[in-house]
This record gives structure tokens, C-alpha cells and sequence, in this order.
């Protein structure tokens, strides 16, 4: 659309002095008239707001020009009538246009982000095109050109890692205690035999249905003190293997299985979300920061599982532990891909537009030795089992599919002038997206764990294989984590067992994805499917990653 005709600086002074708003269903409206005599010359500008993109709708509304009457008082009447009541009809034109949903007249200006996801060229992003799978169909070839993979990334130097998390790095030591296989240590306590050592902790506070699990933790501390040379300590643990991603790829049902194992203890709850959230002061995404936790927070959420490991002191005064080949474990799957904080605490480290550090690069400064294990499932069905579970409301297939297509253009925008890595990476672009399409391009973020730990130390699990061959999987990750067998009713309890956390029976009412979404979206996935595949010397990754062509004939119609 003209600049002229939307930009608030160039309309007249009268029409910035008269103009009015009105509130409706999280819209703001703002009607402007000119305010002079030549109202019936002028169309009336309605500016439609709904973050994080300006809806400018420009809508002539014609009338006759009034009568003149003898009377100027007369006139003067039936001019103001005219006025208001072209405002009313304006007013409901819009209103029907949001209510309805018939957008397919209003043009769209630049978004908030427009200086790294608006495009140029015929990909320019419009509401008109949004639905339209001819276009779609360009914006994923223009993403597919566009798609590099490189492995030149540089890795942060140990010092520049201290420096930016110098309390961290001086709580955890460089070296374990040697006759715990977990990694372990023993950290002096100052507090008194009266002082709560959770009184602080903020997930203490904010998790209310952790509470009664912290009570227990504060009955049984003092037994697990132990004293020496006239000082007290406390055993402290961090975990010997994380699950670390991703959403809606059976993370929770892997957890759940592994706890049944006897040599296997998790953090006192699934998901602490430390590494990526926490310790920046995220609590829940949409409120922004808060005091961030300190690591001696996190810490604790292992305590009942260190306990565990140390036995009664009482019963064992050589302070050897009772069980030292008990394993911790760790399930945020946040942990592989969220990295979005990066931008408010390290953004003045010139980067090209790339987080300087990672996640993975302060977890193998502290724990060189550290497993992984990452389950992945198809990114397609992913991305819609993702929407459904997070989604609020007015979930449907169509709603699915506009929301798709938003987020790939947006992508498709931010590769114009940015790299990979950087878009991935990017918190603007992320925040932006209405689906979280980067979730699902694995590869990205399995070569950026791979630059700094081996591939011994991560186990890549995909959901079908363990949805189709429950007993094979979890013996594969028993092997990885060095674990014993297990008992004959554990075993029958491991097999028996349903899957968790599976699809809500209302969100299986709402049905598949439209075949159009489907279509597009693996061919959009396909170039990160088949690097992911190549990378693990494994074709099981493809997810069928040849669909039918995207042909050079524009139709508009998707193939069935």
C-alpha cells in the first residue's frame, strides 16, 4: 500500500486532532476524517491494530451530498448526521470484516519485524496469499534455495564461558568424586541446624505442587549432613544424563519408562527448564523476566536422588555412598533447541547475528562426560501435535494451516538476509512465528551439540520405532546409559504400560491437518530430513521426505 496514504506523519493535522478510539475483542480502531468541509471528497482511513502485525484497511464510503436548505441551522443538522452516520456505517463495514473472518480486501503493511522477515520481491507477504497454496508453494522453494548447512561454527573459549556465568562456574567444581558413578561433590553448608536450606529456592515458590515434595527434603536434611575438621557438608549432584528433546516426540513416555528402572532417579520434577528458562529469570513465556534462578536452585531439585546415592550417614560413617551406581537423569526437552534468551544476556558479543554461546557449551564446560538422549518423530506430525496441545482456542485444521503459512514466510523473509543458524537462533523471528516450525528442523541443532560432544555421548531415538517396539528402544537407551536388566515384573510392568501424554480426546475431534498443509510442509522439512538422515547414517529419518514434486505449473488446488 502507498505510504502516503497510511503513514501517521503525513496525514493532515485535523485528522490526527479528531481521530477516535474504540475497543472491541483486543482490536483498537481508530477512525480518521479529515475534520474539514471536504469530508465527502475524502475516504475515511480505519487503522485496524492487532500485534505484531498493522492492518490498514482504506474503505470509500460514498454519499450523497445533503440538500441545501434555506436554514443554515437545517444544514448545519443534516451535515453532522451525514458525518456520524458514515462513521457508523464504516465502523460496521470493519467490524463484519474481523468478526467474519473476510480479510481477502484488507492489505497488510510491513510487520514489526519487517527489517528481518519481510521479503522483497514477489513473495511479499499479504493476506490475500496466505491461503493460497500456488503461493506457498514458492515461498518453500525459496526457503529450499535458500537453505545452507554449515559446520564452520565457532566455539566460545572456556574464559569468555566463566566470564559470563561467573557465579555458576564457581558452585560446580571441575572434578567429581570418584567413587560416585553420577557426578557428585560435597559442598560446604553454613547454615545453622534451625535454617530452612529451601527457604529460597524459586521453584519452591512458584511450583505450589511441589511444596509438599520440599517438606519432605527439609525433615530428612540434617541426617544427610556429614562433619569434618569442624565443618558441615552437603552431598550435591548434577545429572549424568539429560533426555533433551524434542516437544511432542514421546519425551514423556521415555521418562516415564525409565523410571521404572532401579538404577535410575530423575530431578524431583520432569522438566526444570534451567539450562534454557530458568536461570534467566523466564517463568512462563508470555511474562517476561523475572529474578533469575540461581544454580544452587536447580541443584536442589536433585537432592532427594543425591540422598539416595549417599545412604544414611548414620548407618555409614566412612561416607562411602550406599549406592553409587544410581543414575540422575534430567527430561526439560527444551534443553536441544531453546536458546531464545541469548539475545537479552549475551547479545553485546558481535556474533553475525548468532548466540556467541549455547547451551550445550556450558553444560560440557561442566560436564565434559555428560549423555544425551534425543527422541524425534516425524517433523510434520509433530508441528500439528504441537498446535494442538499448546493451541488455546479456535483450533481447526484451516487454523492450522494459516498459521503454517504465516510462520513459513516469515522464515522465508529472515533467510533473505541472514543465515541459517541466525534465523534458527533468531528470538524475534521465533516470537513471532503463531507454530513453532523451528522445532522440527533437527539437524540444525544436532550438528550444534555435536560440535562440542561426541556422538558416543548422544543417543538419537525416533518416536515410531519406539511407538511400534517399546521393549527394543528402552533396552537401546539401558545399554547407552550403561544399565543392568531389569527384573522379570519390571520388564512385564515396562511392556505393559500405555503410552503418556498421548493426543487429548478433543484435540483427536479436530481430525489430520488439510492435505494441502501436509504437502507443504514436507516438502518443507525435506532438505533438513535428508541431512539429519546423513548425519546418522540412518534413512529412518527421511519420514518419507520424497513427496510428489512442487510442479513449476502454479495451480491452485494441492494434490491429494
Amino acid at each position: 500500500m502507498d505510504s502516503q496514504r497510511t503513514s501517521p506523519e503525513l496525514w493532515p493535522a485535523a485528522a490526527r486532532q479528531h481521530s477516535r478510539t474504540i475497543t472491541r475483542m483486543d482490536y483498537k480502531y481508530t477512525l480518521l476524517d479529515s475534520g474539514g468541509d471536504d469530508y465527502c471528497k475524502r475516504p475515511l482511513l480505519l487503522q485496524v491494530d492487532q500485534a505484531p502485525m498493522n492492518l490498514f484497511a482504506v474503505l470509500q464510503v460514498k454519499r450523497e451530498l445533503p440538500r441545501r436548505w434555506s436554514a443554515p441551522g437545517c444544514f448545519r443538522k443534516v451535515r453532522l448526521c451525514g458525518v456520524l452516520l458514515g462513521m457508523a456505517v464504516t465502523f460496521v463495514i470493519m467490524a463484519s470484516y474481523i468478526l467474519t473472518g473476510d480479510r481477502k480486501d484488507l492489505l497488510l503493511t510491513p510487520s514489526p519485524y519487517h527489517h528481518l522477515v519481510n521479503p522483497p520481491g514477489p513473495f511479499a507477504f499479504n493476506l490475500s496469499s496466505v491461503k493460497d497454496y500456488a503461493h506457498l508453494q514458492l515461498v518453500v522453494k525459496s526457503i529450499a534455495s535458500k537453505v545452507e548447512f554449515r559446520g564452520d561454527r565457532q566455539l566460545p573459549e572456556l574464559k569468555a564461558l566463566v566470564d559470563s556465568e561467573q557465579h555458576m562456574f564457581s558452585v560446580i567444581p571441575r572434578q567429581f568424586l570418584p567413587a560416585f558413578r553420577n557426578p557428585c561433590w560435597y559442598e560446604e553448608y553454613s547454615g545453622n541446624a534451625t535454617s530452612d536450606p529451601y527457604g529460597a529456592n524459586s521453584y519452591a515458590r512458584y511450583a505450589r505442587s511441589f511444596r509438599a515434595v520440599f517438606q519432605h527434603l527439609r525433615s530428612t536434611f540434617p541426617k544427610h549432613l556429614s562433619s569434618r575438621d569442624g565443618k558441615r557438608y552437603r552431598i550435591r549432584c548434577l545429572p549424568y544424563f539429560y533426555i533433551i528433546g524434542q516437544p511432542k516426540c514421546g519425551t514423556t513416555d521415555l521418562y516415564d519408562r525409565l523410571r521404572l528402572h532401579p538404577g535410575v532417579k530423575f530431578s524431583t520434577f520432569k522438566e526444570p527448564h534451567w539450562w534454557t528458562r530458568k536461570r534467566f529469570g523466564i517463568i512462563r513465556l508470555s511474562e517476561g523476566f523475572h529474578n533469575r534462578y540461581p544454580v544452587e536452585d536447580y541443584l536442589d531439585l536433585f537432592d532427594q536422588a543425591a540422598h539416595l546415592i549417599q545412604g544414611s550417614l548414620a548407618a555409614n560413617d566412612s561416607g562411602t555412598p550406599s549406592q553409587p551406581d544410581i543414575i540422575v537423569g534430567e527430561a526439560s526437552a527444551s534443553t536441544m533447541w531453546d536458546n531464545n534468551a541469548w539475545v537479552y544476556f549475551y547479545g553485546n558479543v558481535t556474533t553475525g547475528g548468532e548466540p556467541p554461546f549455547l547451551i550445550q557449551d556450558f553444560v560440557h564446560a561442566l560436564q565434559p562426560d555428560a549423555r544425551f538422549i534425543v527422541m524425534l518423530r516425524d517433523p510434520v506430525e509433530r508441528l500439528y501435535s504441537d498446535y494442538l496441545y499448546f493451541g488455546i482456542a479456535n483450533k481447526s485444521a484451516e487454523d492450522f494451516h494459516e498459521k503454517v503459512s504465516e510462520s513459513l514466510q516469515l522464515l522465508d523473509g529472515c533467510l533473505v538476509d541472514y543465515t541459517l543458524r541466525s534465523c534458527v537462533y533468531n528470538t524475534s523471528v521465533n516470537n513471532a512465528m503463531p507454530v513453532r516450525l523451528q522445532v522440527g528442523l533437527y539437524v540444525v541443532y544436532l550438528l550444534d551439540w555435536l560440535s562440542v560432544f561426541g556422538p558416543e555421548h548422544i543417543l538419537v531415538l525416533r518416536l515410531e520405532d519406539h511407538a511400534s517396539n517399546r521393549k527394543y528402544t528402552m533396552h537401546t537407551v539401558f545399554r547407552f546409559l550403561g544399565l543392568g536388566p531389569l527384573s522379570q515384573p519390571i520388564e512385564s510392568e515396562l511392556n505393559r504400560s500405555p503410552a503418556s501424554n498421548s493426543r487429548r480426546p478433543a484435540d483427536k475431534n479436530l481430525g489430520p491437518m488439510l492435505p494441502a498443509t501436509q504437502h507443504v510442509l514436507r516438502h518443507f522439512y525435506a532438505p533438513f530430513n535428508r541431512k539429519l538422515a546423513q548425519v546418522l547414517h540412518n534413512d529412518a529419518f527421511l519420514w518419507d521426505s520424497q513427496p510428489r514434486p512442487l510442479t513449476p505449473d502454479i495451480h491452485s488446488e494441492p494434490p491429494e
